[in-house]
């Protein structure tokens, strides 16, 4: 045992967090053990008095200071997310004031959440970023108590107990323990118990594909910063790794899985089967990273722990979560087909798919010589993705496999049978920006004072970002100014002109 690794074991053992924390159950997952043939538990911390882990950091790190006569001014977070509310119950348990700055683009219902446990809600910008700064001038001005999300090791220790309970409540062998990682708190804590302990069990970082700031640092064997991160696992939408969380993750942590979205949505309808609970899509994390582990590393009769971390879900951004979780369970593909349009096109393409059964069918007439047709087919066997394929190409259908195609599933699929006449210069975009009442306004005014938007395609998905599809005429010598223009908009962007959607179904 490393000192490092000592120190963060003495102080989980004596972390104060059960004044509002419950001993989560670790609980067996009876219908994903069977389907992937090992034995898997949830840890639960989606049942948590604040439906996620975060109140375990927050209250050890509050109540050390409060006991220790440091708090006589209140507390303060800068969070939209999971540890606001941590904080608040913390600081409402100890009697204390507690402010909590969030940006104006939070949710109705995380403020509400906030407000309901006695802390002061104040809005500030559009970005995590602004509300960090409000909250800088707050402690300076009112000499408040700033609590850090995960980058301090009194909260890594509060989350540690995560980790002790998993091995008190699960004595016998267990092959590894996945864990959900934004900035490390949680990771670092339970990775520091376990290894101090158990160094046989195997300690798994999970991420989004599309922010994993561990994975790049461990590469990297230093932290880096990301240009920029996914939004759908808001929770773990974190750019750098933690100073504290990674040197205890460089000494803990075996290794990190990445998933992608439709993995994280078909995790949380794994939980939803076997707990009729819902997680979120950081909450189901760790659980998507099991199910990719397991099946990369062909394990079979092993005990695997995924910590469900939270349950605190916007309800309506379950359609989309619906919509994206039989892709990602690898139970429905899609593809862009090209047949012939005559009498009897329709029915030989379908003789040709047997019975499987079509979930989406897209069409509409385009010219006299052929017609492109967006289909989605349920599939009985992972493989018969390949198998559909090929059997399509062998019938000589121009065949376009776009199950990973990601503008196909947030937009294409929805917007099939809207081919426009020639439109020249146009050039195709896609968008996310923060989504608050008049957002859509701003950013589609914003956009088109300079150029002619031709193609427009909006979707709310029940996030705290909206996701657009732009065509925008754009001159050739008029490119360079254009590129300036995104990038002074300060959206995440992805040039979408070479997608094969466009020209098959769009352009």
């Amino acid at each position: 045992m490393t000192p490092l690794l000592r120190d963060y074991l003495e102080e989980i053992l004596k972390a104060r967090v059960y004044d509002v924390a419950i001993e989560s159950p670790l609980q067996q997952a009876p219908l994903l053990s069977e389907r992937i043939g090992n034995r898997v538990l949830l840890k639960r911390e989606d049942m948590q008095p604040v439906f996620s882990f975060k109140l375990r950091g927050a209250y050890h790190k509050i109540h050390k200071l409060w006991s220790a006569g440091q708090l006589g001014k209140g507390v303060i977070a800068a969070s939209a997310g999971n540890h606001a509310q941590g904080v608040a119950l913390a600081a409402q348990t100890l009697g204390l004031r507690a402010v909590i700055v969030m940006p104006e683009t939070t949710p109705p219902i995380k403020v509400d959440a906030v407000r309901r446990r006695g802390a002061e809600a104040v809005l500030v910008g559009d970005a995590f970023d602004d509300a960090f700064a409000h909250a800088k001038q707050l402690i300076a001005s009112e000499g408040l108590t700033y609590i850090p999300p995960y980058d301090d090791p009194d909260i890594i220790a509060g989350q540690g107990t995560v980790g002790a309970e998993i091995l008190r409540h699960h004595p016998d062998p267990i092959h590894a323990i996945f864990v959900p990682v934004g900035g490390g708190g949680l990771i670092a804590g339970v990775a520091a118990y376990v290894k101090a302990l158990r160094p046989d069990i195997r300690v798994i970082g999970v991420e989004p594909e599309d922010a994993a700031c561990l994975d790049a640092a461990m590469k990297a064997e230093e932290r880096v910063i990301l240009d920029q991160v996914g939004l759908f696992a808001d929770g773990v939408a974190v750019r750098q790794i933690g100073e504290h969380t990674f040197k205890v993750a460089r000494e803990a942590v075996d290794e990190v899985v990445t998933v992608n979205t439709d993995e994280m949505a078909a995790a949380i309808k794994d939980i939803f089967d076997d707990t009729r609970s819902i997680d979120e899509p950081a909450g189901a994390l760790a659980t998507a990273g099991l199910k990719k582990y397991a099946r990369l590393h062909n394990l079979s009769g092993e005990t695997l722990v995924a910590i469900a971390s939270g349950a605190n879900m916007n309800f309506d951004r379950l359609r989309f979560v619906a919509e994206r979780s039989e892709i990602g369970e690898r139970r429905e593909a899609l593809y862009a087909v090209t047949i012939p349009e005559r009498p009897g096109s329709f029915l030989a393409f379908c003789e040709l798919l047997g019975r499987r059964q079509i979930t989406e069918f897209n069409y509409r007439y385009a010219d006299a010589e052929q017609a492109h047709i967006f289909v989605g087919i349920k599939l009985p066997e992972q493989d018969d993705r390949y198998r559909v394929l090929e059997r399509l190409a062998a019938a000589d259908y121009p065949v376009i496999d776009l199950t990973d195609n990601e503008m196909a599933k947030l937009h294409g699929r929805h917007m099939v049978g809207g081919h426009a006449g020639d439109i020249p210069e146009e050039r195709l975009f896609r968008f996310e920006f923060p989504e608050r009442p008049g957002a859509l306004l701003k950013f589609l005014s914003q956009l088109g004072a300079r150029w002619n938007i031709s193609l427009f395609h909006y979707r709310n998905h029940g996030a705290d970002y909206g996701r657009v599809l732009v065509g925008i005429q754009v001159p050739e010598a008029e490119v360079g100014e254009l590129t300036a223009y995104l990038e002074a908009l300060r959206y995440p962007y992805w040039p979408e002109s070479d997608n094969p959607v466009y020209p098959l179904f769009l352009a």
